[in-house]
């Protein structure tokens, strides 16, 4: 690494930790529980400690801001990458380190934001960075689409950049309008612009190497040479590792469901992607329906499109535990002493039969 480089990464380290310092001074103004993190829906649900927030999560940021450098660093074929690509990575995370500890600390002060609006227009910004940069991203393994038939050839490797560096710039734009879908249809929006912008530079690549073999202009054994069995591995590896990954999102995001069990003594629900929970009737005070349903942030649990499962927290409640589908307002409340169950089933009928059910084998 440069002299160069070396300063370059102490200011982006200390950039990094910037949020930190301001975090200490408003020390005494930050609330007991801090929103970390947001559902697909825009809504928060997930609280930290402002230790957390203010020490915690800047420290993790610098880590990953170390590691992108010094993998990067380490590639034996940066050298000669263009000055402006190396700068993406020293900046990236700084910049996120920025951007999410404004959004943080402002909520937490009071101000209101739209989150899925902040999600979108980041999105749209990172990727109009990206899709400027890499036309101008020289071959290398760390920095790109790295792929096999990239990596091995270089007219392959610009090609492929020079047409990801145009997907990537219309996915950008498209990210924008996304801030006026309804929370519903943000999710699969989003998946599916992510879906392009990783699918039609890849599928172009391949096709751009059978289009080579069919013309003679290379053969097989040429992009042998250039790629061997390691990188082969690392290729598939990844390729799959990414197809897992991107499944596994899209099944969290869509599935999922609550069903109630009713034994003689007790009910049992039975969450997808979450532990059971049986609660005896006899422990059961109140009963409750609630056709305006119960808001709150989630403290711990699982939440997706389709479901909202865990430790939940609101003004009216203070901590109470919530079994319910994300897109079914109506639901009942549970009260057991100092404990509060909230509990809905798919739609409004459903929920309905079930506090029919509950006031009948509660007696209340």
């Amino acid at each position: 690494m440069t002299n160069k480089n070396k300063i370059k990464l102490i200011i982006t380290s200390v950039i990094t930790l910037l949020p930190m310092l301001f975090g200490l001074l408003m020390w005494e103004k930050l609330p007991e529980s801090m929103t970390l993190h947001w559902g697909i829906d825009g809504k928060a649900d997930g609280m930290g400690s402002p230790l957390t927030v203010v020490i915690v999560l800047p420290l993790i940021l610098l880590v990953l801001h170390w590691l992108c450098i010094g993998i990067t660093a380490w590639d034996n074929k940066r050298k000669g990458q263009s000055e402006k690509v190396i700068n993406i990575t020293f900046w990236i995370l700084p910049i996120i380190s920025l951007v999410i500890s404004t959004v943080i600390y402002c909520i937490a002060l009071g101000y209101e934001w739209n989150f899925l609006a902040v999600i979108c227009f980041l999105l749209g910004i990172l990727f109009l960075i990206i899709g400027n940069y890499l036309p101008k991203c020289k071959q290398n393994r760390t920095i790109g689409i790295k792929l096999r038939w990239t990596i091995a050839n270089e007219e392959n490797w610009n090609r492929t950049h020079r047409l990801g560096g145009k997907v990537s710039v219309i996915t950008g734009l498209l990210c924008f309008p996304t801030a006026f879908l309804p929370a519903a249809a943000f999710p699969i929006a989003m998946l599916l612009l992510v879906a392009a912008n990783v699918g039609i530079p890849t599928v172009y690549s391949y096709r751009f190497y059978k289009k080579q073999l069919r013309e003679g202009t290379a053969t097989k054994e040429d992009y042998a040479l250039n790629y061997n069995k390691n990188q082969k591995k690392y290729t598939i590896i990844s390729l799959i590792l990414g197809a897992v990954i991107l499944t596994g999102c899209a099944v969290l995001t869509v599935t999922g469901d609550i069903n109630v069990q009713y034994g003689e003594t007790s009910f049992t629900a039975e969450a997808t992607y979450w532990e059971d929970l049986t609660v005896n009737y006899a422990d059961i005070d109140t009963v409750e329906y609630r056709a305006a349903g119960v808001d709150g942030t989630r403290v711990s649990g699982f939440g997706s499109f389709r479901l909202s499962l865990g430790l939940f927290r609101n003004e009216e409640f203070g901590n109470y535990t919530r079994y319910t589908y994300a897109q079914c307002t109506p639901c009942i409340v549970l009260t057991s002493g100092e404990k509060i169950l909230v509990i809905g089933l798919e739609n409004e009928e459903q929920t309905k039969v079930l506090y029919e059910e509950l006031l009948l084998r509660t007696g209340k």
